[in-house]
C-alpha cells in the first residue's frame, strides 16, 4: 500500500465522521458505508492503484478487531441484570445454537448436495455465530427491553467462542488444520469452554484492580487508562490461546470482568475501547468490500443466494424459537430475537481461517457463500436495526404487564 492509497482510506474515514451525527439515526449504518466504500473504490479509483491486502492481513486485522468488540461490548453489560436475566442468553446458546448448526448443515446440504454433509457442516458452523456489532443500535436502544439487550449481546459474545469446535471439527475431515483425524474432540472442547473463562475473568479482575490501583494513586493518566484496557483483551486472548483455550471467549469474559468492577474508571475506560474497536470494525468491514466480496459476487448463484437468505432467517428464527419455549416470550419478541442475529466479523474470521487450506473449488464455493450472507447481514439488518428497533420498543412499552418478561426491568 502506498501514501495514495492511504490518504484514500484515511478520506473515506474523514468524510464518514463529518457526517457522523447526521447518520447517527438514519438506515445508513457504518458497515453499510465502509463496505460499500470499499467495494466502489475497489471497483474505481484503486483499480489501478498498488493496493494488495492477502487474506492473512485482512485475517490479523478482523482477529484483532473481534477480539476488542467483543470486550468492549461485554464491558457493557451489568452482571446484575445478566444474573436476572440468564434464562434467555442460556437458551440461546444451550438450545439455539446446536438447532441452528443442525438446521444450517441440513439446509446447506440440500441446497448443495454435490458437496456433502461435511462441506454443509462447514458452512453452517462458519455463519452460525452472530455479530451485535452490525445491530449497535438494537444494543444501545434504552428503549428496548433490557432483557432482550443484553441476551442479544452476551450471545454474540459467547456463541463464536462456542461454534469454532464445530469449524474445526468440519475442518479437519478436510485436512484444513494441523491436528490428526484422531484428536480427541471432547478433550479439545473441555479446554476451549475451561480455559478461556478462567484466563479471562482473571486477567480481566487482576488488570483491572491494577489500573484502578494506578488511577487512585496518580499514576495513570486517563488516555492511558483506555490503552491499558485495550492490551488487557489482547493479553487475555493470547494468553488463553497459549494454553490451548478459546481466545475469543476469554477477551469476552475479560472486558466482562474489568467492566463490573465497581471503580470510578470503567465507564471511560468502555467509552474510550469503544471508539478504538469501532474504527477498527469499519476498517475490517472496508477491506472486506475491497478485496473479499468482489470475487465472491463473480461467483454468486441462485443457490449462493438462497442459501444466504435461509441462514439469516429460518435457519436462525425457528431455532430461536423453539429455544425460547415456556419462556413466556410473545411471538412479536420471538420475532425480533431470531431477526437480530447477524453475521458479521466472527464468520469473516472463521472462514478465512480455513480458506488457506481448502481446495481451490471448495474454498471460492465457501468463500462466496459466506461472503454474500455477510453482505445480506449487512445490508438488511443495518436498515432495519433503527426502525424495527423503534417500533418494538413502542410496541413493548404498551404492553407492560407482570407476566409479560419482555418488560422486565434491571
Amino acid at each position: 500500500m502506498d501514501v495514495t492509497d492511504m490518504a484514500l482510506i484515511a478520506g473515506v474515514f474523514f468524510l464518514f465522521a463529518l457526517v457522523s451525527r447526521r447518520l447517527e439515526n438514519s438506515m445508513i449504518t457504518g458497515p453499510i458505508l465502509f463496505t460499500s466504500a470499499g467495494f466502489l473504490l475497489g471497483q474505481t479509483i484503486m483499480s489501478g492503484l498498488s493496493i494488495s491486502f492477502s487474506e492473512s492481513v485482512i485475517h490479523t486485522l478482523a482477529e484483532l478487531t473481534l477480539v476488542l468488540v467483543l470486550a468492549t461490548d461485554a464491558s457493557a453489560i451489568s452482571l446484575s441484570s445478566l444474573r436476572k436475566f440468564r434464562a434467555v442468553p442460556i437458551r440461546l446458546l444451550g438450545i439455539g445454537l446446536p438447532l441452528t448448526l443442525m438446521l444450517g448443515t441440513l439446509t446447506g446440504y440440500v441446497i448443495f448436495p454435490h458437496h456433502g454433509w461435511l462441506f454443509a457442516g462447514l458452512v453452517a458452523a462458519i455463519l452460525a455465530p452472530t455479530d451485535a456489532a452490525l445491530g449497535a443500535s438494537i444494543v444501545s436502544n434504552k428503549s428496548i427491553p433490557v432483557q432482550i439487550r443484553q441476551s442479544l449481546n452476551v450471545e454474540s459474545g459467547l456463541n463464536d467462542g462456542i461454534a469454532l469446535p464445530a469449524v474445526l471439527f468440519f475442518a479437519c475431515f478436510f485436512n484444513l488444520t494441523h491436528q490428526s483425524g484422531d484428536v480427541n474432540w471432547l478433550h479439545f472442547l473441555a479446554l476451549q469452554l475451561t480455559l478461556g473463562p478462567i484466563v479471562g475473568i482473571a486477567t480481566g479482575a487482576i488488570g483491572g484492580h491494577l489500573i484502578g490501583f494506578a488511577a487512585r494513586n496518580n499514576w495513570i493518566t486517563e488516555d492511558m487508562q483506555g490503552v491499558a484496557a485495550l492490551t488487557l483483551a489482547i493479553i487475555a486472548f493470547a494468553l488463553s490461546e497459549l494454553a490451548g483455550g478459546n481466545g475469543f471467549i476469554a477477551a469476552f469474559l475479560c472486558g466482562l470482568t474489568y467492566g463490573n468492577l465497581k471503580v470510578d474508571y470503567a465507564h471511560f475506560l468502555h467509552e474510550f475501547t469503544e471508539t478504538e474497536s469501532q474504527i477498527l470494525s469499519y476498517l475490517t468491514f472496508f477491506l472486506f468490500g475491497l478485496a473479499i466480496l468482489p470475487e465472491a459476487l463473480e461467483h454468486i448463484t441462485p443457490e449462493t443466494f438462497l442459501y444466504a437468505l435461509a441462514s439469516l432467517t429460518i435457519v436462525r428464527m425457528l431455532p430461536v424459537a423453539l429455544s425460547q419455549i415456556g419462556s413466556g416470550f410473545r411471538w412479536q419478541s420471538l420475532l425480533f430475537l431470531g431477526w437480530f442475529g447477524p453475521r458479521g466479523l466472527a464468520s469473516l474470521l472463521f472462514a478465512l481461517l480455513v480458506l488457506e487450506d481448502l481446495a481451490v473449488p471448495i474454498a471460492r464455493d465457501v468463500q462466496t457463500i459466506v461472503s454474500i450472507t455477510i453482505l445480506m447481514s449487512i445490508t438488511l439488518h443495518g436498515l432495519s436495526a433503527s426502525v424495527l428497533g423503534n417500533a418494538y420498543a413502542k410496541w413493548a412499552g404498551q404492553h407492560t404487564t407482570p407476566t409479560c418478561p419482555e418488560n422486565a426491568e434491571s
